[in-house]
């Protein structure tokens, strides 16, 4: 059960900050910092979350360094750091 009172987590999506609710998936962080696309295939073709539980491994982002992390199967922590494939060789 989640408290009325409960601190938003804040976190940082491609270098920005954005605070989400407790239990929010990072899948759902992604689309609340506005991001479309997780990463591109090898087409170049943009690619974001589709099955929602972790089967078609298009959200896969890296967080905290640790690469190929399924975003939609990851609940958001306190300081998390996430980086879209679409920002990796960008830095």
């Amino acid at each position: 059960m989640h408290s009325a009172h409960a601190s938003p987590i804040r976190l940082t999506i491609d270098d920005r900050c954005i605070e989400v609710e407790a239990g929010t998936t990072v899948a759902a962080a992604l689309v609340i910092a506005g991001v479309s696309a997780m990463r591109t295939s090898v087409s170049g073709q943009p690619r974001a979350a589709l099955c929602g539980m972790g089967v078609c491994q298009e959200c896969r982002v890296t967080i905290d360094g640790r690469a190929h992390a399924l975003a939609c199967q990851t609940l958001c922590r306190e300081g998390q750091i996430v980086c879209t494939h679409n920002t990796m060789g960008a830095r």
